[in-house]
């Protein structure tokens, strides 16, 4: 049984304890309970993951990186040993272990957490359990037949545990962009399903994009300045930082002999079938690409500095089939990203929008009183739920709660 307490976060990833770090810092008793271990999405990942963006950018309140690599990219032990040193710094409330099932209103007004360990109360309680908890498959995926072997992107571990065989991979974010470059150097043939997805250079004349970028608005983008919500699923630019960084994107794909398709749409015959749009979804990613270059001439022009070279991408061709026979391959491997899954614990359903996203403001919900979140996509800014900008979340949530509390 865990006793009563003031506030619970639940999460022990770099959301929970930044704001644990900023609430130890206030004085504010609290708790944080995670079902794993600390960092455990970040040990969940494949064998050679690693950041996409640098190092410098891990910058929660009082756990900066301190390596002698700040323009390299950690391998997930790193970052999992990062967050552990972090946590121990200033002796973090964590409880490991300890699955939240459910969280509701208890009668006397506070809430209600049922838990592997018992149930608790808490006068405030903050989810840190990351805006992507669910993988998302599009609505094709449930054409496939039981006999074909298909993981999401969270099940992938390295090219060795799949099946023989050639591999679909179906999305083309980071992560799908990622595995196909990995398995298809393993010696195995790769077919990539596209969708419209951002790129950008690793480095532009020998400076990383991201530091780039971070001299300009980009990073500080709010979910006001786009047309609609849905706009904050766009996926993260295709990059790659591993072997120290580089680019990583159709044309590179394509270039190294990854097969890239149209969007996946359906099966039928024993054939998987794919749309006519992979040229389209170049020239989407191009026009994101452009308009970073953008932002950057925008940015160094208000510094007065002269901006970089930045050259228009080649031409690229593009000439898939339209179908391929699903008996080829070994493997699918869905990388079509996450989707939020509060509805499935949470007793709180008017809190969260159509799409799943709580309703907030700074993290604070607008609905329920004492609710609260941490590492939501687009929580304040586009760098809200990353390490670059999930610390300033943290110190104006904790200033929020140390003043109720």
């Amino acid at each position: 049984m865990i006793s009563d307490a003031d506030v619970v976060i639940v999460g022990a990833g770099q959301a929970g304890l930044s704001l644990s770090h900023e609430l130890t810092s206030a004085g504010v008793e609290h708790i944080v309970l995670e079902r794993g271990r600390i960092g455990e999405a970040w040990r969940r990942r494949w064998d050679s993951f690693c950041l996409v963006i640098p190092n410098w950018t891990v910058q929660l309140p009082g756990g900066h990186y301190r390596g002698d690599d700040p323009d390299g990219f950690m391998p997930k032990d790193d970052i999992v040993r990062h967050l552990v040193g972090y946590a121990e710094s200033f002796q973090a409330p964590v409880r490991e272990g300890v699955t939240v099932t459910s969280l509701d209103r208890a009668d006397n007004g506070t809430f209600l957490l049922r838990t592997s360990a018992g149930d608790l109360r808490a006068r405030a309680v903050v989810l840190a359990s990351g805006g992507y908890q669910k993988p998302h498959r599009p609505a094709a995926a449930s054409q496939l037949t039981a006999s074909m072997p298909a993981i999401d992107a969270e099940d992938y571990v390295n090219p060795g545990a799949l099946p023989p065989g050639k591999v679909l991979i179906v999305g083309s974010g980071q992560t799908g962009c990622q595995l196909a470059e990995e398995i298809f150097e393993s010696g195995r043939e790769v077919s990539l399903a596209c969708g419209r997805a951002p790129w950008v250079l690793r480095r532009i004349e020998g400076r990383d994009t991201i530091s780039w970028l971070n001299d300009t608005p980009f990073f500080d983008v709010t979910l006001s300045d786009f047309p609609s919500p849905g706009a904050r699923l766009l996926s993260n630019p295709q990059m790659s930082g591993r072997r120290g960084g580089h680019d990583l994107n159709f044309r590179t794909l394509q270039a190294q002999g990854v097969q890239l398709l149209g969007r996946f749409v359906g099966v039928a015959d024993g054939r998987a079938h794919f749309a006519g749009d992979l040229a389209e979804s170049v020239a989407f990613g191009d026009a994101r690409y452009a308009e970073v270059c953008e932002r950057i001439r925008k940015s160094c022009a208000a510094r007065s500095v002269p901006a970089p070279q930045m050259a228009p991408p080649p031409v690229f061709k593009a000439d898939p089939p339209d179908s391929l026979r699903l008996d080829d391959f070994g493997t699918v491997i869905f990388t079509s990203g996450f989707r939020p899954d509060y509805a499935s614990w949470v007793r709180f359903p008017e809190a969260f929008d159509d799409a799943g996203f709580p309703i907030q403001q700074d993290g604070s919900s607008t609905i329920v009183p004492g609710l609260h979140f941490m590492g939501v996509h687009f929580q304040r800014k586009r760098k809200s739920a990353t390490l670059l900008g999930v610390g300033e979340d943290a110190t104006v949530l904790a200033q929020t709660i140390a003043e109720r509390e």
